[in-house]
Formats: C-alpha cells, sequence, structure tokens
C-alpha cells in the first residue's frame, strides 16, 4: 500500500494550543522514510526518557530488518536471491510473512507484498517517456504474487528472478501500532503516535474525551475539510493518489497499483479515509476500499467490525452509517 495519508492533528481552535498541549511531551524524529512524531503524557522524567529510548530503538530496529532501501536488511537479502536460493529466516520473519498472507486474504490479493515489481514499473517519480506497453506489463506482472513465494519451516523463497518483498503496504502502520502499544510499558496511558500521517491513539489528551485529527482536502491539499475525534484506542489512515502520480495524455496515473490487473487504478475515487481498532487495519482498509472504488469501497469498509470510513470523489463524498460518531464538532 503506498497510501497518501493525508492527516494531521489539528489544534482546538485557530488560536489555542491543543489539548493543553503544554502538558504533552513530544518526541519527534525522521525514520521509514517519513516525519515521525509521538505525543504522550508520562509519569515521570525517568519514564519519558526510557519510553523514547524504547520507541527510537524499535524503529530502528524494525527498519534495519524489514526495509528494501537497507541493502543489509533481510528484506534486501532475501531479494536480492530471488530466483536463486531460499533464505534463511527467524520467528519475527515467520510471524511477519504470516502477516502477508492474512493480509493477502482479506484483501482478495489487492494488497500483496509482492506488488513491488509493478510500482517500480510505474513509478511516478521518474515516469518513463512512454508508458509500459500491455506485454510490459503481463511480463512483469509474473514477478508478482503472494502464491508464488515458497515457504518451509525456518526458510523463505522467491522463485522468480526479479520478484521483491515490500513491506511497504502496511509496515509502517504496524510500526505505529506497536510504538503506541510499548507506551503501556513504560506506565505511560495517554499517547498519540504520527508516523507520516498513519495515527494510533491511546487514552485521550489532557482535558479533552479525545484526540482531535484533521482531514486533509483533496481538492486543495494542505488544507482541511473536517476533522474526527479520535477515540481512545483507535487508528486512523488514509489513502488517495491526488498528490503522489503523474499526468500523460490527459489520465492521471496515481501512485496506488493494483496487482490484480498490472496498472495504476483509475477511476473517480480521489480520497479514502478509515478509523479502525487500530492503525494496521485502517491503513489496510483505506488502500483496498481506494482500489475497489467509491460504491464498492464504502460496502467493504461497512463489513469490517468496528471499521468507519469516508470517501471523497471528485464530485461527491459518500460515509459509513457510523461514521458520524467520530466527527468533531
Amino acid at each position: 500500500m503506498t497510501a497518501l495519508v493525508p492527516l494531521s492533528v489539528m489544534s482546538t481552535s485557530p488560536t489555542m494550543p491543543c489539548w493543553g498541549e503544554g502538558a504533552l511531551r513530544n518526541l519527534s524524529f525522521r525514520a521509514l522514510g517519513t516525519d515521525c512524531t509521538v505525543r504522550y503524557m508520562a509519569p515521570s522524567a525517568d519514564a519519558a526518557q526510557q519510553y523514547e529510548q524504547a520507541a527510537r530503538q524499535w524503529v530502528e530496529n524494525f527498519e534495519a530488518r524489514y526495509s528494501r532501501f537497507r541493502p543489509t536488511s533481510l528484506v534486501s537479502g532475501i531479494n536480492a536471491l530471488a530466483g536463486i536460493s531460499s533464505v534463511a529466516v527467524d520467528a519475527e520473519m515467520e510471524q511477519m510473512l504470516d502477516v502477508c498472507g492474512a493480509v493477502h486474504a482479506m484483501t482478495g490479493g489487492m494488497l500483496d507484498v509482492t506488488a513491488g515489481p509493478l510500482i517500480r514499473l510505474w513509478d511516478y517519480h521518474q515516469p518513463a517517456a512512454v508508458l509500459p506497453s500491455a506485454a510490459r506489463v503481463a511480463e512483469v506482472r509474473e514477478c508478482v504474487g503472494w502464491s508464488k513465494v515458497q515457504r518451509t519451516p525456518g526458510r523463505v523463497f522467491l522463485p522468480r528472478a526479479g520478484m521483491a518483498l515490500d513491506f511497504g503496504g502496511w509496515g509502517k502502520e504496524w510500526a505505529v501500532d506497536a510504538v503506541a502499544q510499548l507506551a503501556a510499558s513504560f506506565g505511560i496511558s495517554q499517547v498519540l503516535v504520527d508516523f507520516g500521517h498513519d495515527i494510533r491513539g491511546i487514552g485521550t489528551p489532557p482535558g479533552r474525551p479525545a484526540w482531535h485529527v484533521g482531514l486533509e482536502d483533496p481538492a486543495q491539499p494542505g488544507t482541511h475539510r473536517g476533522s474526527v475525534a479520535l477515540l481512545a484506542g483507535k487508528g486512523i489512515a488514509s489513502s488517495g493518489d491526488y498528490l503522489r502520480g503523474f499526468n500523460r495524455n490527459g489520465r492521471r496515473y496515481g501512485h496506488i497499483v493494483d496487482p490484480r490487473t498490472g496498472e495504476p487504478v483509475a477511476h473517480d475515487c480521489r480520497q479514502v479515509t478509515v478509523v479502525a481498532d487500530s492503525c494496521m487495519q485502517a491503513g489496510i482498509l483505506s488502500t483496498t476500499a481506494f482500489i475497489l472504488g467509491p460504491v464498492a469501497g464504502l460496502e467493504c469498509i461497512q463489513r469490517f467490525p468496528g471499521a468507519e470510513g469516508i470517501i471523497n470523489t471528485h464530485t461527491t463524498r459518500a460515509q459509513t452509517r457510523g461514521f458520524w460518531n467520530y466527527v468533531a464538532t
């Protein structure tokens, strides 16, 4: 899911600091290719220091193991031996691969950890002068497909040269949930984790019933069009292609690629925002709904227990029945 998540933590009014912000500690750092922020209340300075150190270390360890951009990562090692040999994996990686399979099944193949070759084929950073031909798309699709991944106890093998694992579809959301849940180990029960605007809130901010999160207006990026009250324990994420993509011959080619077709998603949907019981669930659902389109996407969100969402197209807005419960007034 190379999903755009246009969310930002808002103040309660244009002139007042948010949630009595002076009482909230703030940790900011750069990781996972984005800006990371953690706002929290700690019982002591020692607890705060220990939590911040643990949060940074957890993210660094996660990125070092699972980022395809790190040449020494486990994922890069697996990808480098695609079509050559299997690679030994530990229990943690086995768990991650189990999650890959579950996400693939849950989304009907729309979120596929092996879809990286297609994403690179349609790279919006450096779009090719000539669009990929149908034959080229079909060729690259031969390197994509979770069912092709071969697993035996303690080992994994990508049988075709050119295959690659890429946890970018949900890895950041996984990290958000992990860092939020880590807070409890240090006696912290009020925390908001925001990694590149993938967000998870635990507890509530000082003196407020919920965390206040603004939703970016896809028609005017950088401005807000409404906001939501993120209740304790909930996660929120958005997917859209209005910022990341390129135009060619009168058509928009966004950065979200449907592995089933091998091409960027092309319909009227501009942005999907989902609130769910975890950031990872929200991210998975928002991207899946975006790929499905406005009608089927809304139905998908409504079928998932505990999830609510809103979909913006070029001309309309539609939301699940319970999304109004999160609309901030």
